[in-house]
């Protein structure tokens, strides 16, 4: 039965068909994208209100190694949350780092300021300070990895954009590497 039918008509058919499910599935993504924009800006207000609490921490630990690594958690974080404004598309990259590390890294901090502020002196209380300044140094290693990670494909994409201009020139008999040597 479907032989039968003309190519012309059954291109029309096609053709609406094609029409109406994209503005039916469009009117669903723009809801969806309302709704995960409103979740993106909530997430990002999440994580400023932690990065402060984080900067705050600076101010309230004794150790100056361990002020020095909050002091670039702190950074790196900002750096983070400025890059996800600029550019939503990266956000989708960072659920473990908004959903994990940064609340953790934040409770990690807390617990360290209230040992610390008990002054206890016991074997237990300085290896869980140790312990923990390790931790803070592995985690202020770790948030840098994560920033540079934000940049890595565009990094590549404008390292594989500069050979081929590169090249062009060349090409085009603008090689000026020879320049330089004169």
């Amino acid at each position: 039965m479907g032989l039968s039918i003309g190519i012309l008509p059954s291109l029309a058919i096609g053709a609406c068909a094609f029409g109406a499910g994209e503005l039916v599935l469009r009117g669903k993504d723009s809801i969806s994208n309302k709704i995960e924009q409103k979740t993106m800006n909530e997430v990002l207000k999440d994580a400023k209100n932690k990065n402060m609490q984080i900067k705050e921490m600076i101010q309230k630990v004794e150790s100056v190694s361990l002020q020095n690594n909050i002091k670039e958690i702190n950074e790196s974080v900002t750096k983070i949350i400025n890059t996800l404004e600029k550019n939503k598309s990266k956000f989708r990259k960072m659920n473990n780092f908004f959903d994990y590390y940064l609340p953790v890294t934040l409770s990690i901090l807390k617990k360290y300021d209230e040992i610390e502020n008990q002054r206890l002196n016991s074997d237990e209380g300085k290896k869980f300070m140790k312990q923990t300044e390790e931790m803070i140094e592995k985690i202020n290693n770790a948030f840098k990895s994560q920033l540079s990670n934000l940049y890595q494909a565009d990094i590549v994409d404008t390292d594989a954009e500069m050979k081929v201009f590169e090249t062009m020139l060349k090409a085009d008999g603008y090689d000026t590497s020879n320049d330089f040597k004169k």
